[in-house]
């Protein structure tokens, strides 16, 4: 039996024994890890821009969120989340803010085609929505 047979074998034994642990444990090995670099890479995008600013606001383990502030200012609300293994970021609106968003899907990508380049034409396709 190969290595990864038995590793299967044993998700399958953990998985029927508990499943809300095993999915737990399974959450954080695979699915944590990558959500937490699909936020590495928000960061990254705008680390040069000292006039913006990424606050977390209302996350979850499985989905962040974040309120992008320019100048100081709130403006809208950027999502980031898992799906099935593609990587998804949406802006969303938040209070306190004065600008709307214009309708759109969110931008979608297998999560092994996600780097800083998509991230980057990913912020920068979900910023042109934003409306003054």
């Amino acid at each position: 039996m190969s290595q990864t047979r038995f590793l299967e074998e044993c998700d399958r034994i953990s998985h029927g024994v508990d499943a809300v642990q095993y999915e737990r444990l399974r959450w954080s090995k695979v699915e944590g890890p990558m959500l937490a670099r699909l936020v590495e890479l928000a960061k990254a995008t705008m680390a040069e821009r000292d006039d913006f600013e990424l606050v977390e606001e209302g996350a979850t383990s499985d989905v962040k969120r974040f309120v992008l502030k320019v100048h100081s200012t709130r403006v809208v609300g950027l999502v980031v989340w898992l799906d099935q293994g593609h990587a998804l970021v949406q802006l969303e609106e938040v209070g306190r803010s004065r600008f709307a968003i214009a309708p759109g899907d969110p931008v979608v990508a297998e999560f092994s085609q996600v780097d800083a380049a998509w991230m980057a034409a990913a912020l920068q396709a979900l910023f042109t929505r934003i409306q003054f």
